[in-house]
């Protein structure tokens, strides 16, 4: 016998998307639930790098690098109204990027168009000369390029900080459960069946499943629109701070924690949900570190993880209304999630409660995604 409650809202995941739409959803007053298969922050969310670097990571004029910029404005005042509401320092650090370079092919590659100061990009160029001065740590390079607004986080404590503000907010989060189907009456969400029978009444679903949003019966996606990337990322720790900034060479990035460690990124692999840290992987990550700064040769291999980022075959995020009244979308951010969680949690707050979204979302809606992928192709 079926077991039967109404929410609101209910997400289906419940990584820093879910918690995120859920906190600001549960400031409204809406009553919410979020659905977790495994604990809060279980997989890409606790997992990522933490890199919050628009103007480093942008490549063009275009509708994604002003979302990633409108997200990024958003952390300084986030991340005090997460102190003051949990009493945590997710150790937001605007402490910018730098990208850099070898060789003078590479140097060339660095520079930006024209658009660039269009985006609002704002960068400095180095030699390397400069590049010394400026980061003693690295290696003897070609130049570099400095993007100063760009920032960084802690993941863990950005996901535990939100999560905990959600729950004193007023949202309710329930694990361990894994989600069977969307229910749907004429081309309406109405409720969320779960594996056991219970079936959750809705006013809307929010699918924030990550990599497996479209495995879920009932989202509006092929199998292929919203499938697995999985990055490998080792841990170092040095005995004492090398750089405070978010790091880009050609084969890694390097972003720092406030305690000493150093993050090494990472790898793009499509192959399926297969976990795991292979020893190719971690070499090749190594090596690169090690060119890159060569003091980390001395630091300590401390940690070492994979995980799901959730890539669309276009590498946009997939976000707002489908087909089905009453069912959003809130997945496909791949290598953004941290990045765009606060723009997104607002996306989605402006819809549930009719309000005009802070953003156009043609560019992001499911409606736009071709019927392929890397496994198809």
């Amino acid at each position: 016998m079926s077991r039967a409650s109404c929410y609101d809202v209910v997400i289906i995941g419940g990584g820093v998307m879910g918690c995120s739409i859920a906190w600001r959803l549960a400031q409204e007053k809406q009553r919410v639930l979020v659905l977790e298969r495994s604990v809060p922050g279980a997989e890409a969310s606790s997992a990522a790098a933490g890199m919050l670097v628009p103007h480093a990571e942008a490549h063009g004029d275009n509708p994604m690098t002003r979302l990633m910029m409108k997200s990024a404005a958003r952390f300084p005042k986030l991340s005090t109204e997460l102190q003051n509401a949990t009493g945590m320092d997710v150790e937001y650090r605007r402490s910018g990027a730098l990208r850099v370079a070898f060789t003078a092919r590479q140097g060339k590659e660095l520079k930006r168009p024209s658009w660039a100061s269009r985006a609002k990009v704002q960068q400095k160029s180095f030699s390397s000369a400069g590049l010394s001065k400026l980061e003693s740590s690295l290696a003897k390079l070609h130049s570099g390029v400095l993007y100063p607004k760009d920032a960084r986080i802690d993941p863990r404590l950005f996901l535990r900080s939100t999560h905990l503000a959600a729950l004193r907010s007023g949202a309710e989060f329930r694990s361990g459960t894994y989600v069977e189907c969307i229910e749907q009456r004429a081309k309406k969400a109405e409720a969320v069946r779960l594996e056991d029978g219970t079936r959750i009444m809705a006013g809307t679903v929010v699918v924030a499943a990550g990599s497996w949003s479209a495995l879920v019966e009932g989202v509006p996606l092929q199998r292929q629109d919203v499938i697995p990337a999985r990055g490998q990322v080792i841990e170092l720790t040095s005995s004492s701070p090398l750089t405070d900034r978010v790091i880009f060479g050609p084969d890694c990035y390097a972003v720092p924690r406030d305690d000493g460690r150093i993050l090494i990124g990472s790898t793009t692999e499509f192959v399926g949900h297969r976990r795991g840290v292979t020893a190719r992987a971690a070499r090749d990550l190594l090596t690169a570190a090690i060119a890159l700064m060569p003091a980390l040769g001395d630091a300590r291999l401390t940690g070492s993880w994979s995980n799901f980022r959730p890539f669309a075959a276009d590498g946009l995020p997939v976000l707002g209304k489908t087909g089905v009244d009453g069912l959003l979308l809130a997945t496909g951010h791949y290598r953004t999630g941290i990045l765009l969680a606060p723009i997104t949690a607002e996306i989605i707050r402006c819809l549930i409660l009719g309000k005009r979204s802070p953003v156009p979302l043609a560019s992001f809606s499911s409606s736009r995604l071709a019927r392929s992928s890397p496994l198809s192709k």
